[in-house]
């Protein structure tokens, strides 16, 4: 990673010129702060992505761009802004999401963003309105010269929740390639975990809490079970590791059972999560499962079980050959002098599904920190580098 890599030269652009942007990120970014844009399906009744959806759209619209609003679940939209290429160039699209988590708790004004020693607070700001901001500049940027491809900027409903904007765009929207501006530190994300849910129930016989002969205590038989997953998380953390990600991870998340102290308990769900790493999926958790749930059974006559699974979300990895990593490491390289490092992330993104719909893609945004945190902030200057970065790839990238 420490050769540089040659940039696309088809468009003749000089340095000062392909590394310009002719919007300022942090006046927008102020604009998106401001907006409430809390996910209801994380606080019900909050005030969702109407409002941020159509501030985004008017924006850009009125830079040129054909807006696109998908809402397939009211007051929820997704907005989908395309500035058409001249032909034979490849499409990009950028990706980022409207919504946040939760205001309460917040450490001052949540929609009052403040500037302070270079940084920018606010809820959001971070995770990921700085994104945002920067995508769209940018793309209005590389709009603005003479390109082949599409541009299209993607900006998504419910990310924090269950990524159903995404998932809505991706049905009727196509890329050659995508870049995901979840904060990053300015570093490149080629690679990130999935996960998996599966609920597992042991099963008793309810019966009151005098007859021990009549009721078997489905609390008391599951903790073998729960044994048996701190044994399984410290196998996986000795088993074989991903070369970007490390090894996978498993815990057990919720328990319920009982109904009262008095009467044996008929049953105990326990609700687990699995983080997966490549090669790794819901099939290799329901396995891992089954077998601590059969071992047990095999020396319990008593013991009985069943498993629903949940969601599951894969991993994701893309090669550091991928023509838009060497993109952004081109642009990256040439506006700030030096090669980005490449890496992993442990949490799940949106970039997952792009891949499954066949657009290879990455994860490039800005620096600062506090996401979902009582203090937010991202610094300004790296929300001007992010900028310059992806309008430069941009305009290499469809050209």
């Amino acid at each position: 990673m420490k050769e540089a890599i040659p940039m696309n030269n088809s468009l003749n652009t000089s340095p000062e010129t392909a590394h310009a942007i002719i919007e300022d990120p942090a006046a927008l970014l102020q604009d998106l702060v401001r907006i409430d844009s809390v996910n209801p399906g994380l606080v019900p009744g909050a005030a969702g992505e109407a409002a941020i959806a159509s501030f985004t759209a008017s924006w850009l619209e009125s830079r040129g761009f054909e807006i696109t609003r998908l809402e397939s679940t009211p007051d929820r939209p997704s907005i989908v802004a395309v500035a058409p290429g001249t032909g034979n160039g490849k499409t990009l699209m950028f990706n980022g999401h409207l919504d946040t988590v939760t205001l309460a708790g917040y450490d001052g004004s949540p929609l009052e963003p403040k500037i302070e020693d270079g940084r920018m607070y606010g809820r959001g700001t971070f995770d990921m309105k700085a994104g945002i901001a920067a995508m769209m500049v940018a793309a209005a940027s590389a709009a603005a010269r003479p390109h082949r491809g599409d541009i299209i900027v993607a900006l998504v409903a419910d990310e924090e929740f269950a990524s159903a904007g995404t998932e809505e765009v991706l049905r009727h929207f196509t890329a050659d390639a995508a870049v995901i501006s979840e904060p990053s530190h300015e570093d490149i994300v080629i690679a990130h975990r999935g996960f998996a849910w599966i609920d597992v129930t042991v099963h008793g016989v309810a019966a009151h809490g005098s007859r021990p002969d009549l009721g078997i205590d489905a609390i008391a038989k599951a903790g073998r079970f729960l044994t048996g997953i701190d044994d399984l998380a410290r196998s996986l953390q000795r088993g074989p590791s991903h070369s970007i990600l490390g090894r996978g991870s498993i815990h057990a998340s919720l328990i319920r059972g009982g109904e009262e102290l008095s009467s044996y308990p008929a049953q105990c769900t326990i609700s687990v999560e699995r983080r997966t790493v490549p090669g790794e999926s819901a099939d290799t958790f329901e396995s891992e499962l089954a077998a601590i749930l059969d071992g047990i059974a095999a020396t319990d006559p008593d013991f009985r079980y069943t498993l629903a699974r949940g969601l599951e979300r894969h991993p994701f990895e893309v090669p550091s050959a991928e023509p838009i990593v060497l993109s952004v490491l081109s642009a990256a390289e040439a506006v700030n002098g030096k090669v980005p490092v490449l890496r992993g992330e442990p949490f799940w993104t949106d970039a997952a599904l792009m891949l499954e719909a066949g657009i290879p893609g990455l994860l490039f945004g800005v620096d600062g920190g506090g996401a979902h945190a009582a203090t937010e902030w991202i610094e300004l200057d790296s929300l001007d580098r992010v900028s310059r970065i992806l309008a430069l790839t941009a305009v290499n990238f469809c050209n």
